[in-house]
């Protein structure tokens, strides 16, 4: 009996060694260090390889998010700011600061109940530095009325109807030099999307605020339109559509007056889709110091010539990318892409 307990004794004190053993140990490193990448880079154009390292490290800089969206760089105040969709909140994130919660309600103020996508969207900042917000709950575009050091839900409302219309869901927002507004308005945000009781417009659309407060219906033919975004000289509008069926990126000229005189599909991007990992659609986007476009959709951010050629592929693992936002120098890309918020370096 004492001679099988130390024979017993013996194999339980090898076996153990062996399993703690340093080879074993960097083994299980190396499969931890795999598990938890974020992401990777690949190019597909020798002209991508200006803009971002392949070997470029994803960071995650905020988690344990509901849906993250709308992400704005505040360059005064060195911090950026995005949506909590489903949660009616805006978080703010600074270097060497933990994320905060910045401002709620951030999209829907009422106070009855209401199902839906109720928090605010695209954020964005007007010529004057204010906050600009497409609030879902609301169904409206408006403007933070307080200085962005001390948020509080006091909005002054830019547009909520079109011909006595009440939108849809404004879903993202961009500006432009003379501070037009144009922004798209999907029907995401309501509870029961095409088919909800309360949905008074019968197309999905996408608008122009002027600035005599005028709100010009832009173009209704795309559907599910949501990501919004300008060139860099301004006479090119493009807008992404997250259509299930005919997923796309479109880009439509415009004239003196911010109309849209031309255009189309600049990037369909179904076989993409197809192909991909996470297979989401065409989401927000955000426009890089040469004019390519850096766009949330299959696998990720999409990099994207201003001639439609696919570059490269900034790759998020495991969760779809919703949206993007660059810093002042655009050598910093903030992405939000589900309950993360991540962060890359770029070579711009």
């Amino acid at each position: 009996m004492k001679l099988t307990l130390k024979i017993a004794l013996f194999f339980f004190i090898f076996y153990t060694l062996g399993c703690n053993s340093p080879g074993n140990d960097s083994v299980k490193d190396e499969n931890i260090k795999k598990d938890s990448a974020l992401g990777a880079v690949e190019l597909y154009d020798k002209n991508a390889s200006a803009l971002i390292d392949t070997n470029a490290i994803i960071e995650e800089i905020g988690k344990g998010f509901n849906w993250s969206e709308g992400p704005v760089w505040i360059a005064d105040k060195k911090l950026s700011l995005f949506s909590d969709v489903p949660e009616n909140k805006i978080y703010q994130w600074k270097e060497g600061d933990t994320v905060k919660l910045y401002l709620t309600p951030s999209g829907y103020t009422d106070t009855a109940e209401r199902k839906g996508e109720n928090g605010s969207n695209g954020l964005t900042l007007d010529i004057n530095g204010k906050l600009l917000l497409c609030q879902s709950g609301n169904r409206q575009v408006v403007r933070l009325n307080t200085t962005l050091d001390a948020p509080k839900p006091d909005y002054t409302v830019l547009s909520a109807t079109y011909n006595g219309k009440k939108f849809n869901s404004p879903n993202d927002l961009v500006t432009d030099s003379k501070n037009n507004i144009y922004f798209t308005d999907p029907i995401y945000g309501l509870p029961q999307h095409e088919n909800d009781p309360t949905r008074e417009m019968n197309f999905e659309g996408v608008y122009k605020i002027s600035t005599d407060g005028k709100t010009t219906l832009l173009i209704d033919s795309i559907p599910r339109p949501n990501g919004v975004v300008l060139s860099l000289d301004q006479k090119i509008l493009y807008i992404a559509s997250s259509d299930d069926n005919k997923p796309r990126w479109y880009a439509y000229h415009l004239d003196e007056n911010g109309n849209i005189k031309d255009g189309g599909i600049l990037l369909d991007a179904l076989s993409l889709k197809e192909k991909a990992s996470v297979k989401s659609s065409p989401d927000g986007m955000k426009i890089d110091g040469h004019g390519n476009l850096f766009a949330s959709g299959p696998d990720g951010i999409n990099i994207i010539s201003p001639e439609g050629k696919r570059l490269g592929l900034i790759k998020v693992y495991n969760r779809p990318a919703s949206n993007c936002a660059f810093n002042k120098t655009k050598d910093i890309l903030f992405i939000t892409a589900d309950d993360l918020v991540l962060r890359v370096k770029l070579l711009q």
